[in-house]
């Protein structure tokens, strides 16, 4: 059985949302799976990636016949050509006749102003997923998996991530098997661990308004190991603990406590990145204490181990 699979673009796409997908298909094609990758856009012919180089698309109102995959290119102009009413018409009446729609990255943009993520979870590339969820609110946005199924509708996060979403589709289709073999041939993981959060800039809080919680907000970045606690904190700007956690929270967007732990959480990436310092060594110079506790926090924030985060992100020539 063939399964047609359809990637839309629009001028100034990502390349690598429509080339690492359009890969893992072919090369599950050469393995039997069946695939056949086909490009459509607006307006037939040459289309302009984000980096200059064009690639040939069929267009939208043409293609004819169900689809077993549409999948949704993202770019820097995706947020804008979601505004495009050919573009969106073209996605939702395509998406009526397909066993599944997919997007990478920022394509999510259009896909949920194609009302195709109404009321279902997604995720996007982590520096645009703020401004998806202000602007799409009836989506439930989770800034931090590689990717996610929410019934026939999977979405992406950054560039990259189309392959790990692309792999899970070969895997759904043609068991764990071929997955592996074409991640093999790719020679890419067929199972990323972690989340994009472990890609992302450090936090996400609001400047405090007022000068006093700025400073506060400054003294908790710059004494990681300090007492942090609400009753310390309280007594620095001189407000009681109550008062002084509804202003924090207010201004912040964060509780203090939570605010502290992921002050610290960063602390210690950080440390890990540019230091050779053991794991007990990290642990209590970030404030979080001890290794155990340094693990932890490591999983349930990037769910991956300070040891793998080490591996990964470790320069020598810092």
């Amino acid at each position: 059985m063939q399964r047609r699979i359809l990637i839309v673009v629009f001028p100034g796409f990502q390349l690598l949302d429509m080339a690492g997908p359009a890969d893992v298909f072919s090369t599950a094609a050469m393995l039997g799976g069946g695939y056949k990758v086909e490009v459509a856009a607006v307006r037939a012919g040459a289309v302009p990636a984000g980096n200059g180089i064009a690639v040939t698309a069929s267009a939208l109102s043409e293609v004819c016949g169900p689809l077993d995959t549409l999948l949704v290119t993202g770019g820097l102009t995706a947020p804008g050509q979601a505004r495009d009413p050919e573009l969106i018409a073209g996605i939702t009446a395509l998406a009526a006749d397909a066993r599944r729609v997919a997007s990478v990255c920022n394509g999510a943009f259009l896909l949920a102003q194609a009302g195709l993520l109404d009321h279902r979870r997604a995720t996007t590339h982590w520096l645009a997923a703020g401004e998806l969820q202000d602007r799409y609110e009836s989506v439930e946005v989770d800034a931090d998996p590689l990717y996610i199924e929410d019934g026939n509708v999977w979405t992406s996060a950054g560039v990259l991530s189309g392959v790990d979403l692309a792999l899970a589709l070969v895997a759904r289709d043609h068991g764990h098997t071929m997955a592996r073999d074409v991640a093999r041939g790719l020679v890419v993981y067929l199972h990323r661990p972690g989340g994009q959060s472990q890609f992302s800039t450090p936090m996400s809080a609001m400047t405090p308004r007022s000068e006093p919680m700025r400073e506060l907000q400054a003294y908790i970045d710059a004494n990681p190991a300090a007492d942090l606690s609400v009753a310390a904190l309280a007594v620095r700007v001189g407000m009681s603990e109550r008062h002084f956690s509804r202003v924090f929270t207010a201004q912040t967007g964060l509780s203090p406590g939570r605010y502290v732990e992921r002050s610290r959480a960063d602390t210690a990436r950080r440390l890990l990145e540019v230091t050779g310092h053991p794991l007990d060594t990290v642990a209590r110079e970030s404030g979080l204490g001890t290794a155990e506790t340094l693990y932890r926090v490591f999983r349930r924030r990037w769910r991956i181990s300070p040891g793998d985060h080490r591996r990964r992100f470790h320069s020598k020539e810092r």
